[in-house]
């Protein structure tokens, strides 16, 4: 069977066809394509519409090709919604979460809202652009989409209904915009209400493996294709890709590495206490009922602005090679500041850190990959002490996951921090994790479990076990 699977991030997306193979999941790359951010009037939007014609492309090409596909999935980052209107129409672009509307959000709303009610049912930890605040904002600022829509729907379920025409609202998407009740999986009746919403506002509700429609007459026309399927697979994409984690049993912690990171543990059941809401770990929802216990942390996104400013072609063998000849450890920033959210200069935010915090400014390019590399390291020490203490248990392994996966320096530096083994790869686990549901869904697999051991077969991961390990115990991240 061939499924086509939409793999979407914050920075690019692309369109792969796989199949499950004997000892492998066989995936090919149909296209690939910038994801922009659009800054009019003062704000910063997705270009939906862009994204869409996009997969559309995709759609085409495999058709052209002659592969007969048995479903779509789509998966994208979390949090970010388009407003539909009773004509079934888009009112506007999605807000880019990335925008500053929400900047201070939080603490209106939880000026008239119990804080702890709120992670009592949601066990979302609190971060400015989680879809309640951006609600709770629109809302106050009198937005006209938000006061006339009939639907919202999360970017995935947003493209699925451009496809279907089906409006859905799908489990694990819905968990990031700190909506659902953790216990329950279900839209909370109680927190909608604080932001004026209620769950008639949102599509069906689905769980990962539903089917939520097939292809409109109009796509199968402009595609080429037939009637085919369209599935609810994990459609927030750290969903997807921790469900690609080819760990041998449960007793793992994975990092799922990109312009995020996201560090933490799957569990059956969400772990909310004082200790996880003062650690501000969030319960996201997973695949087959699991929970996602796990802390955000911004990733290779502060690498992604400095080459940005750079505009030099350095391709990422040559970054690594920069990054080996600096001097270890000459500055330390912690990269979950909030002066590195989305900076003019991500360079100069570096350096006024590095003031702020009396450490020596980075003296070159290969200084400032350095700076960023081990201090995202250090960060991922520190919050695996926190999944230690939460959970209870001995953590001896973390499996590496997505683009962040092929980062030999990356990697091995994460092994010297933690001072355990770091198993890395898939790279591609968000698309596999996105083929893994849909192979469950048309019956070609019979669990998440079963996939996963034949992915831990695979030649693609790589071991790093610790180096220096009294060298780096010695280190910390400077505030």
């Amino acid at each position: 069977m061939a499924y086509f699977a939409v793999d979407l991030g914050a920075t690019s997306g692309r369109t792969i066809v796989a199949s499950l193979g004997s000892k492998d999941i066989e995936m090919q790359e149909i296209n690939r394509f910038p994801n922009r951010l659009i800054q009019t009037g003062g704000h910063w939007f997705w270009d939906i519409y862009a994204l869409y014609d996009n997969i559309i492309e995709g759609l085409k090409t495999a058709a052209k090709q002659g592969i007969k596909i048995d479903s779509i999935g789509i998966d994208t980052w979390g949090v970010d919604f388009v407003f539909v209107g009773k004509d079934g129409l888009f009112l506007r672009q999605p807000y880019a979460y990335r925008d500053s509307h929400t900047t201070g959000a939080p603490e209106k709303y939880f000026a008239r809202v119990d804080k702890k009610m709120v992670y009592e049912k949601t066990g979302i930890q609190t971060l400015n652009f989680n879809s309640l605040f951006q609600f709770d904002t629109l809302r106050n600022n009198g937005c006209e989409a938000f006061k006339n829509a009939d639907k919202i729907l999360f970017v995935p379920d947003a493209l699925s209904y451009m496809l279907t025409g089906v409006a859905v609202t799908e489990y694990t998407i819905a968990t990031t915009a700190q909506i659902v009740n953790a216990r329950t999986r279900k839209l909370d009746a109680d927190i909608l209400k604080t932001v004026g919403l209620t769950e008639e506002k949102f599509g069906r509700f689905v769980m990962p493996g539903e089917t939520i429609g097939t292809l409109t007459p109009e796509v199968q026309e402009l595609t080429g294709l037939g009637a085919v399927k369209v599935v609810a697979v994990a459609g927030h994409d750290t969903g997807s890709a921790v469900a690609a984690v080819p760990a041998r049993d449960g007793e793992f912690a994975y990092l799922s590495s990109g312009t995020w990171s996201l560090m933490g543990i799957e569990t059956q059941e969400p772990v909310i206490s004082e200790k996880s809401e003062s650690l501000n770990f969030t319960n996201e929802g997973g695949v087959e009922g699991t929970i996602r216990v796990l802390k955000n942390i911004c990733g290779m996104w502060l690498l992604e602005r400095c080459r940005a400013e750079w505009n030099d072609g350095l391709s990422y063998p040559e970054i690594v090679a920069l990054a080996e000849k600096s001097a270890p450890f000459a500055c330390i920033i912690d990269p979950d500041d909030a002066s590195f959210a989305n900076p003019a200069s991500m360079t100069k935010a570096i350096d006024n850190y590095c003031e702020k915090t009396k450490q020596n400014k980075p003296v070159d390019k290969g200084a400032y990959i350095r700076c960023i590399y081990e201090s995202l390291a250090l960060r991922y020490r520190e919050v695996m002490n926190m999944l230690t203490e939460l959970s209870g248990k001995k953590i001896e392994v973390l499996h590496v996951i997505g683009g962040g996966s092929r980062n030999k320096l990356l990697n091995q530096f994460t092994a010297n921090a933690l001072g355990i083994k770091v198993v890395a790869g898939p790279g591609e686990a968000t698309a596999i994790g996105n083929v893994m549901v849909q192979a469950i869904a048309n019956k070609e697999a019979a669990s998440i479990a079963d996939i996963r051991q034949k992915l831990s077969n695979s030649s693609e991961l790589e071991t790093y076990m610790p180096q220096d390990r009294e060298i780096w115990a010695k280190v910390s991240i400077k505030r």
